[in-house]
């Protein structure tokens, strides 16, 4: 195309839609797989039909993973709109460049944060409020943020993260833990471990009136 500086913006364009069109049998199967999850893991469910229409995560994850196939085929910006849309509408926030595995199912989700370098395996759940971050980003000689490398956790195969749990940097959850509610980690976690924090003290007060 005339006027764009960065190669054959139209084959590109073409590129960049086979191969979305190619991968849709591929994303089809992983959302049901994603919709399967949703029903063995929440209770309240009591249908597919229900969670395909109403849960949140479904939208989140669906839109996620078309999303990802452009961003694979580096496809500016289009990419990070889609999720930004379903952010807004969901209150779950996944980069489209994170890889997430077979089986996702986020219970609740709002206030979820997956970064753009987060790897999930398959399995997974977790829950509202739970962030896959990063930790303070290195800067260059003027100032500037470094971009790229990895930055965000590694979550293996079988883990489930509860409520309102902050992992941050590239570190790893090893296969089969369990992420306790409102822990704050920065170090890699064994596999087959669970983490949690100590029982808060807490202070009953009677009321004058009763």
């Amino acid at each position: 195309m005339e006027n764009c500086d960065t190669g054959d913006c139209k084959k590109m364009a073409e590129q960049a839609t086979q191969h979305l069109l190619a991968q849709l049998p591929k994303i089809r199967e992983m959302l049901k797989g994603d919709v399967s999850a949703a029903f063995d893991g929440d209770p309240a469910a009591k249908s597919y039909e229900e969670i395909v229409i109403s849960y949140p995560c479904i939208v989140a994850i669906a839109t996620y993973r078309i999303a990802h196939q452009l961003y694979l085929k580096n496809v500016p910006l289009i990419p990070r709109i889609m999720t930004e849309c379903a952010h807004a509408k969901t209150g779950i926030d996944i980069h489209p460049g994170a890889e997430i595995g077979r089986n996702f199912f986020i219970d609740h989700g709002t206030g979820v944060v997956i970064g753009e370098t987060s790897i999930i395996g398959d399995n997974v759940k977790i829950y509202q409020g739970t962030t896959l971050g990063a930790l303070s980003f290195p800067k260059d000689e003027r100032g500037r943020v470094v971009k790229g490398g990895k930055r965000h956790p590694t979550i293996e195969d079988n883990v489930t993260i509860y409520a309102e749990a902050t992992i941050l940097g590239d570190v790893t959850i090893g296969k089969d833990a369990v992420i306790g509610g409102n822990v704050w980690i920065k170090q890699s976690v064994p596999a087959g471990v669970t983490v949690t924090t100590p029982n808060p003290d807490l202070v009953y007060t009677k009321h004058k009136n009763t």
